[in-house]
């Protein structure tokens, strides 16, 4: 049996943390349009970053998309000089995305300042208390992807 009065806290919770992540995203992107991007891109550009060179379809699958709206994002990251498109070496017929100098070194002033953020947000709290919600996050993540997963695979039998 599920604990249903445990998940409506936890889901409160949640929500309340994806609502104060889109407002300071909304203020930060009013306050600097130039050098923000959205969270949609920003984790494009993470996965070329992170991943190197990969299709469209290969994108979209990792970042939990479909490839039209990959497609569209990833118009907006080459536009701003953060990705290019490159010959695949494999199939001269297909494209691979990549991320550009700009686009690596975007990411890495992102991730600085996103770093910085939440040091500062936990920094009284005890090195066992940052590690347990660290691995608190992970594990429900993980459970997360795992039960969209499942889902999927049940939708599609």
């Amino acid at each position: 049996m599920h604990d249903l009065e445990a998940a409506e806290r936890l889901a409160a919770q949640l929500f309340r943390l994806v609502r104060l992540v889109e407002r300071t995203k909304a203020q930060a992107a009013a306050a600097n349009p130039s050098e923000h991007l959205e969270r949609a891109t920003f984790g494009l550009l993470a996965q070329l970053v992170d991943c190197g060179p990969r299709r469209t379809t290969a994108l979209a699958e990792a970042v939990y998309t479909d490839a039209s709206t990959v497609s569209r994002q990833v118009n907006q990251l080459v536009r701003l000089g953060l990705v290019e498109r490159q010959a695949d070496p494999g199939d001269g017929r297909a494209t691979l995305l990549a991320a550009t100098e700009r686009g690596r070194a975007c990411l890495v002033r992102a991730r600085e300042q996103r770093n910085q953020r939440v040091a500062a947000l936990v920094a009284d709290w005890s090195p066992a208390d940052r590690e347990q919600l660290t691995a608190l996050l992970d594990r429900f993540n993980t459970a997360f992807e795992h039960h969209r997963l499942h889902q999927a695979g049940q939708e599609s039998a």
